[in-house]
């Protein structure tokens, strides 16, 4: 919304949040539900009889699908509907890059309706469970013998019930060792353009895959740089991904660059503040300006590092506070540290919990510097949780 503002592009923002935008005047905001789609884009195409739009933008995972299928039905630029689907679902993604000569895990979709211990015994481990289309990690567990599979199965299905998704089938894959990176990308007519390359220095073995760190440039020697981006323009190809943002998950080992994921979307929550570009230009100005068709900057952006910390959820209980933050803004390099849980919510840690709390963002003039900036002001702050909320008896500080 900002950067629509700062470009004069007029927006209209389709949310199933209504109160957050009573602000709008007629014209700004649609009330929209996301399912059944059908009907959202049904709902899409009659506003835009009154109120014509020119491009769709999905902001985050949910709506991926959703803007590639209301795109279609305007006639307007944008992802096939089909890749978008693929891009959204892992099992889809998994088959359509198998199918053109990527490198890939041995993959397969189980029921939980179905004899899991039977199934258990025709695995390799570890491998890892994950649900089909959520993202953030939310429900991937790394499972490491026959025993825990069944139990590792039974507790993702339950993270989708709890979420009322009515799917009891689940992405089974053998664990990728080595170590993560992101690709951040625009895609334009079907041209990856590169705007960052996020190392993830905290090793992701499991038994969940809580992201934390990413910082760019990558440290990662130029050889192996290279691979992950051609990896990454070939999985889009192959998914069939022409336009927008892309964000790809890829781990690199011995064997060389395997796909974990390329979504048809930016990188998640606030963590595209870490990424400035010429003229003072942020991610999401990219993406308007894309959408709306104007001139885009050169790239990249100037020679500093950057980096942004997702603050990890410690405990599943209250949270009564975070002390600290005066010490944490503090730290020589430390940008801007934002919070995004209020005191007082319940907090549930991966694989279960989809939310951090907050975000430290920092840059230097090296990698190095940026990673130690983040970690040092994230030791400064003292986060309490009642882990005990129902008794308010026990507290616990991290």
């Amino acid at each position: 919304m900002d950067a629509a503002r700062r470009h004069g592009v007029q927006f209209t923002v389709g949310s199933n949040h209504r109160s957050t935008l009573q602000e709008f005047s007629a014209g700004g905001m649609m009330a929209l539900e996301f399912e059944p789609i059908e009907a959202a884009v049904r709902r899409i195409v009659e506003y835009s009889r009154c109120y014509p739009i020119s491009a769709v933008i999905g902001t985050d995972e949910e709506t991926t699908v959703l803007a590639a299928t209301a795109a279609a039905a305007l006639g307007l630029r944008h992802n096939s509907v089909e890749s978008a689907v693929v891009a959204h679902d892992k099992y889809r993604m998994r088959s359509a890059l198998a199918k053109a000569g990527h490198k890939s895990p041995r993959f397969e979709v189980v029921s939980v309706r179905r004899d899991l211990r039977k199934i258990a015994m025709a695995f390799d481990y570890p491998c890892v469970v994950k649900p089909l289309d959520l993202c953030g990690s939310r429900g991937v567990i790394r499972i490491d013998n026959a025993d825990d599979f069944v139990t590792a199965c039974r507790r993702a299905a339950s993270i989708l019930e709890k979420l009322d998704r009515h799917d009891d089938h689940l992405l089974v894959e053998s664990f990728i060792p080595g170590r993560e990176v992101a690709v951040e990308g625009m895609l334009y007519r079907g041209k990856l353009m590169v705007l960052a390359l996020f190392d993830k220095p905290d090793p992701l073995d499991g038994p969940f895959f809580e992201e934390t760190i990413f910082i760019t440039p990558s440290r990662l020697p130029p050889h192996q740089q290279e691979l992950l981006v051609q990896e990454t323009r070939q999985a889009a190809l192959a998914i069939g991904l022409t336009e927008g943002p892309i964000h790809a998950e890829l781990r690199v080992n011995g064997q060389g660059a395997w796909i974990i994921e390329v979504a048809a979307r930016s990188i998640g929550a606030l963590c595209s503040k870490a990424l400035r570009f010429q003229q003072d230009l942020g991610l999401e100005d990219l993406i308007v300006r894309h959408a709306a068709g104007l001139p885009q900057p050169e790239f990249p952006s100037g020679s500093d590092a950057s980096g942004v910390m997702m603050i990890p959820v410690p405990a599943a209980g209250r949270l009564d506070a975070i002390e600290g933050l005066a010490a944490a803004h503090a730290v020589p390099k430390i940008d801007e540290i934002i919070l995004s849980v209020p005191i007082g919510d319940e907090l549930a840690p991966l694989p279960e919990g989809g939310n951090c709390l907050g975000f430290i963002f920092a840059t230097a003039e090296t990698p190095e510097q940026v990673e130690y900036a983040i970690r040092k002001a994230h030791s400064k702050l003292q986060i309490k949780v009642n882990t005990t909320p129902s008794c308010g008896s026990r507290a616990a500080s991290f």
